[in-house]
């Protein structure tokens, strides 16, 4: 079974962020960084994993994507910097 999780995008450090779910994080990770996904990320350039969050199920991924996307962007940045304060790309942690 895979894991569900929500996670963070960015183009750079404070730069464009998006917001994703998946139950395959590395794979999907893969799809953005090589801008294999058309859309959102691909255009502004959203290739650097820089936060995530595990779930145990996809319907609680879900509602977290939805409160993380409802919320502000200062609170998008609070999530990131707790985590990953140097805002490494975290790709290379989930492969």
């Amino acid at each position: 079974m895979k894991q569900p999780y929500v996670y963070i995008m960015a183009s750079r450090r404070n730069g464009t962020l998006y917001v994703g779910v998946t139950s395959d994080l590395p794979n999907r990770a893969y799809q953005h960084r090589e801008g294999l996904v058309p859309g959102f990320t691909k255009t502004h350039g959203c290739k650097l994993l820089v936060w995530y969050e595990p779930h145990e199920t996809m319907i609680a991924a879900i509602e977290r994507e939805k409160q993380i996307k409802s919320g502000s962007r200062r609170k998008k940045l609070a999530l990131i910097e707790a985590l990953n304060p140097q805002w490494n790309d975290l790709y290379d942690t989930v492969i």
